[in-house]
């Protein structure tokens, strides 16, 4: 073979060779397409646990504004309470002190009807004793009334067990059953509340 026939068929081989385009490499090409998935998924991963962190903390925002309206609602009942106790406090502060008051009044009422039972008009020391005892008792009954205490006299009304006591029943031919006839001891009310009932006689009406 000449020399330029050589020549010749290594130009040719170069030209072919020069015309072939590079092939890539397939592993390559599938690391990329993995690798471009995996950053689609951890994207949408955390997406989603943003959106699972943003609704826990709303759950967690709304259960605290819950218990805070029930904390302040428990705080103006407690506030109520402690009003209303403070109120009853001062209207009836008086309640233990007339347990030990009203005996005494009793005693003056019991004195004075004692004396008019027995007075002598023409006696001056027994006048003077009665006018004593009553204007004591006035004065008792001034400062009880002055501390909103309402005394309770049944005497001729009708039966009321919510502030009366009946000590007994008796029949009456002129008084209809049901009557208060007596009373032993009078009762006691303390800004409108029953301190003491009044103690009574009640007519059973006519006998037979």
């Amino acid at each position: 073979m000449s020399t330029g026939d050589q020549t010749s068929q290594e130009d040719g081989k170069s030209q072919q060779n020069g015309d072939q385009t590079p092939t890539e490499n397939p592993s390559a090409q599938v690391d990329d397409k993995l690798e471009g998935e995996g950053e689609g998924e951890g994207i949408e991963h955390e997406e989603g646990s943003e959106q699972a962190d943003t609704t826990d903390l709303q759950e967690e925002l709304q259960k605290a504004k819950d218990q805070t309206l029930r904390v302040q609602a428990e705080m103006q009942n407690l506030r109520r309470r402690v009003d209303r106790d403070i109120e009853n406090a001062h209207k009836y502060a008086l309640e233990n002190f007339l347990g030990e008051l009203l005996p005494v009044v009793d005693n003056l009422e019991r004195s004075l009807t004692t004396l008019d039972s027995a007075l002598d008009e023409n006696d001056d020391a027994q006048k003077a004793i009665r006018e004593g005892i009553e204007l004591t008792l006035k004065s008792f009954l001034d400062v009880l009334t002055r501390n909103n205490v309402e005394q309770v006299d049944p005497s001729n009304q009708s039966f009321d067990p919510e502030f009366h006591q009946a000590m007994t029943m008796v029949p009456h031919p002129e008084v209809p059953a049901n009557t208060v006839i007596e009373v032993f001891q009078k009762g006691y009310l303390l800004n409108g509340r029953l301190v003491r009932p009044a103690m009574v006689v009640v007519s059973k009406g006519p006998d037979g």
